[in-house]
């Protein structure tokens, strides 16, 4: 399935190698490869261009163009000519975000094809959940996917196929107390604001991919009874129309009494 967004695009010529945009890069979608800024992999692009700031030599832009939803191997395949190291930086990437399931769907293609697997770096370790132990019940403890804001998560991980998701509005968990027990319960959880977070048709297209490639299985989405919030339910009734799948949504509206 391809999706319409936006991805960096970096100008291999005017790039110095001087490393800036791989250090504000949160993601760790840019690595210097062989003196030159690389995005090793669309999967961890975002598209908002924080790096585009940090270079001194013009050489990153944005750019929108439509992209398969992340298939890890035809990343391999277009990675495979650009030689061992950046085929390298690309599976030590997949390993360190705890992306299992697709390091082993490329090391699997290249065993196939007869192709070296570089060797990888063990140390790194990397936690892909934590567990949260409330002190109200002693009997109550939620496991939570991480991360869980909606611009930093990555719908085709794996963490929430099948899953019944509650999309919450940031405010809610403040404003209900009792969010984890009663709407978080056997869930996954993302949060957003419709009012201040940027790029709303990103939040869109990874609705779309929760829906049509991790096939989760229901939304519930919990706002506030606020004006600005219902914002979070359009875009959420945006996305199921342009879905092909079909699924269930419950609509939770906090009501603050003063």
């Amino acid at each position: 399935m391809k999706v319409k967004r936006n991805i960096i695009k970096i100008e291999e010529e005017l790039c110095n190698g001087c490393g800036l945009c791989a250090k504000g890069c949160h993601e760790g979608a840019l690595q210097i490869i062989d003196g030159k800024a690389r995005l090793i992999s669309e999967l961890y692009c975002d598209g908002l261009g924080a790096c585009i700031g940090d270079c001194p030599m013009n050489a990153i832009s944005i750019e929108e163009k439509e992209v398969e939803a992340y298939d890890e191997i035809a990343v391999i395949k277009r990675i495979i000519p650009k030689g061992e190291k950046v085929l390298q930086a690309h599976l030590q990437h997949l390993k360190n975000h705890g992306e299992m399931n697709l390091l082993q769907q490329g090391i699997q293609y290249l065993k196939e094809n007869d192709i070296a697997v570089p060797e990888l770096k063990t140390e790194v370790k990397v936690m892909s959940g934590i567990q949260l132990s409330m002190s109200q019940p002693s009997d109550f403890s939620v496991s939570i996917n991480w991360p869980v804001q909606l611009h930093l998560i990555n719908p085709l991980s794996g963490a929430f196929n099948n899953a019944d998701v509650l999309l919450a509005a940031d405010c809610v968990a403040y404003a209900n107390p009792k969010m984890y027990s009663d709407l978080l319960k056997g869930k996954k959880l993302a949060i957003a604001c419709p009012k201040l977070d940027v790029n709303k048709e990103f939040y869109v297209n990874k609705l779309i991919q929760m829906i049509d490639n991790a096939e989760i299985k229901s939304l519930t989405v919990a706002i506030m009874e606020v004006p600005c919030c219902s914002g979070l339910i359009k875009l959420v009734e945006m996305a199921m129309e342009k879905a092909t799948r079909k699924i269930p949504m419950t609509k939770v509206i906090v009501k603050i009494r003063g």
